[in-house]
This record gives structure tokens, sequence and C-alpha cells, in this order.
């Protein structure tokens, strides 16, 4: 009885106060110990308010139904497929919804049903990655925003495929905790041809001198990443190198310059072809012949050869010590400099171009954080003084 003397008092009431009406109801229906005729009764109200002309109306019973599971499916779904506005509150929040009606949403939706489904709490890999495939460039900078949404890192790589040239989601998507180490890679590559055209386009430097910066700074960003990822995202990180043809003889010789033993010896495992732990074993050797043996093997330029033997002599005399593997040492690179200018027979020249200018980074950073230190010093000087005062 009660239904029916709301259905009829719905039919001339204004807007707003059939919103709130309608919230009233679903509020009762799924909160109030109504008897089995009038719950079914209550539904079937519900169900035929998501043909009320009223947005108004349907965003009310939108809001008051999202967050339960014991709403009605059918109006839920009715909801799902309505204008944005309203879709939005049960595709960010109703348990109902499967994941297959979440995805066709997906694929369907505009801008703003992407983000809602974006949102949700606890999203699944196959929503995720639906949107990483077809999702506009917002929902996807909201699904890398959401802690709780699961991210299969093939997703990731979509997402950097199709928009890691967006400041905000190379940020966003470099403060999760699940980006893979070849992912994060992508991301430093994306940014350094970014940063080249940008600099190239504004006349700042010449195109190939751009260009050349940008690769030396990705390649700084790729030692300092390889040194700080866990052990087992290693190997996947020099096979993407690899294969993006980025795994050449100055990069190597850039990480173990820097003292990052491992990654050096991952890439020649990776390519000769054999077994990391014999290649470990040469490199590790105090005689000079596995060394040459794996090096030949990875197929390095004969040239640069010198400057790999004399930085593994350094290492060793060291004892291979792993402590700060993310820049160049620069009493290692000028060691490695000065004997590889006295080396005979060989076209040394490219090499000792290159060397220079890791001498001359060295010297930067070293210079740089002494000065740092300094700086730190004198601050900490002044604050024991005016505490003495």
């Amino acid at each position: 009885m009660i239904v029916r003397q709301f259905l009829q008092w719905m039919r001339t009431a204004p807007a707003a106060e059939r919103g709130e009406a309608t919230a009233a109801l679903a509020r009762a229906y799924l909160y109030s110990d109504l008897s089995s005729d009038d719950r079914a009764a209550a539904e079937g109200a519900l169900i035929m308010l998501l043909d009320d002309p009223s947005p108004l109306v349907r965003a009310d019973l939108a809001r008051a139904l999202a967050f339960s599971e014991n709403s009605p499916p059918a109006v839920i779904l009715g909801l799902a497929a309505d204008q944005p506005e309203i879709a939005s509150w049960v595709l960010e929040h109703s348990p109902l919804l499967l994941d297959a009606d979440l995805v066709d949403a997906v694929a369907t939706g505009e801008t703003q049903t992407q983000t809602a489904i974006a949102n949700r709490s606890a999203l699944p890999c196959s929503v995720a990655a639906a949107i990483a495939e077809v999702g506009c460039a917002e929902a996807c900078l909201v699904l890398v925003e959401n802690p709780t949404a699961a991210i299969a890192a093939f997703s990731h790589d979509r997402i950097v495929a199709r928009y890691g040239h967006l400041a905000a989601i190379r940020e966003a998507m470099l403060q999760r905790d699940d980006v893979p180490a070849v992912t994060r890679h992508a991301l430093v590559a994306k940014l350094s041809q970014t940063l080249a055209g940008f600099v190239a386009a504004r006349e700042w430097l010449e195109e190939d001198r751009a260009r050349r910066v940008a690769k030396e700074a990705c390649e700084k960003a790729t030692v300092t990443l390889a040194a700080s990822s866990p052990e087992c995202e290693i190997r996947p990180l020099i096979r993407h190198l690899r294969e993006s043809g980025q795994l050449n003889a100055g990069l190597i010789l850039r990480a173990l310059l820097s003292g990052n033993v491992e990654m050096f010896v991952e890439a020649l495992a990776e390519l000769s072809d054999m077994p990391l732990a014999r290649v470990s074993a040469l490199v590790h050797d105090r005689g000079s012949f596995g060394l040459r043996a794996v090096f030949n093997a990875a197929g390095l330029p004969a040239s640069t050869y010198p400057a790999f033997r004399e930085a593994v002599e350094a290492l060793r005399e060291g004892g291979f010590d792993p402590g700060g593997a993310t820049r160049l040492k620069r009493r290692m690179v000028e060691r490695v400099l000065t004997r590889c200018a006295d080396e005979p027979h060989i076209d040394t020249a490219p090499l000792l171009t290159l060397l220079r200018r890791f001498a001359a980074e060295a010297a930067r950073e070293e210079a740089r954080m002494f000065c740092d230190e300094l700086v730190a010093d004198d601050a900490t000087d002044e604050a024991f003084e005016r505490a003495a005062a």
C-alpha cells in the first residue's frame, strides 16, 4: 500500500523532492525490516525509477545503492549503463559488478566512466589491463595512482607505450613499488627522448648534441637503476637493453667503472650466451685469459678490451666492493684512462674520448659531493654554536 502511494505521488512531485524520496525508499529497502511483499514491491519501484526522466532522481538512487551488496542487481546494472555522472557511482563502488561488467564498461565508456572504474578499491588485474589497453590518459593516471589496484607487468608496459611521454604518468608510475626495472628503464628512455626533442626544438642545443647528452643521461640512470633493483630483475633488464639495442660497450664500461660488477657480469653472460656462474668465475679469476675469452665471446669491440681489463684489475685490487655502484669512480676512471693512453697497436681514439667524458663527469660528481659535505658541516657547526650560546 505504501509503495503504491509512493508511485502515485512520484508522478506529480518536483524532481528535487522525488530524489529525496527515492533515496529514502532505497535506504528502507536496504536497512528496514520489510515483509517479503513490501520488499518485492519496493524492488519493483526501484527498478521503475531507472526510467525517471530526471537525472537528479537517478543520481540519488545511485548514491543510495552503490555501496551495498544487498542492492537489487537489476537496478545496479541499469545504473551502470546510465549517463556517466550517474553510472560512475556504481562503477566505482558497487560490489555487485563482475569483472566482465567492468571490462565492458571500460571498452564502451567515456572518460568519467573509465576513471571511476580505475579508482575502484582492490581493482583486479583483468580490469586494470583493459584500462591500460584502451583507457584514456586520465583513466590510466588514476589507475597508476590507485594503491590498491593490481597491475600486471605487461599492463605497466602498455601504459608506458601509450602515455609514457606524459610527465604526470611517469611520475606516478615511478612512485609505485610494483613497477619492474624494465618498465622503469622504459620510462627513463621516454623522458630522455622527450627532453632531447624539447631542447632541440627550442634550439638550446644542436640536435645531435642534445641527443648525445640525453643518451648519456639515460645510460647513467640505467646504471643507477640496475644498482638499486632487486637481483631477480637484473637479468630481465639486461635482456631488455639487448633487445632494444642499448646494451653497448659504452654502457657496460660505465657500469664497470661505477663498480657495478653484477651488471657487468650479467651483460657478459647475456651477450656471450654463457652461464652466469661461469662468467662470474672468469671475471673474478686472477688470470687475464678467462676475461679475454668471455670478452671475445660477448662480441664487444676489441679496441675497448684494455679499458675493461684495467677496470677489472682495479676492482680486484679493491676486493670488488659493491658500495656506491651508482656513479663513476674517479680514481678508477683516471687509472683506466692513463693505461689506455699508453696502449700500443690499437686505435684507442674513440675509447679515450669516451673515457675523458667519464673522467670529467666523475670529477664533477666528486666536486658536487664535496661541496655538499662542506655545506652540511657548516650547518652542523652553526647549530652547535647556537646551542652552546
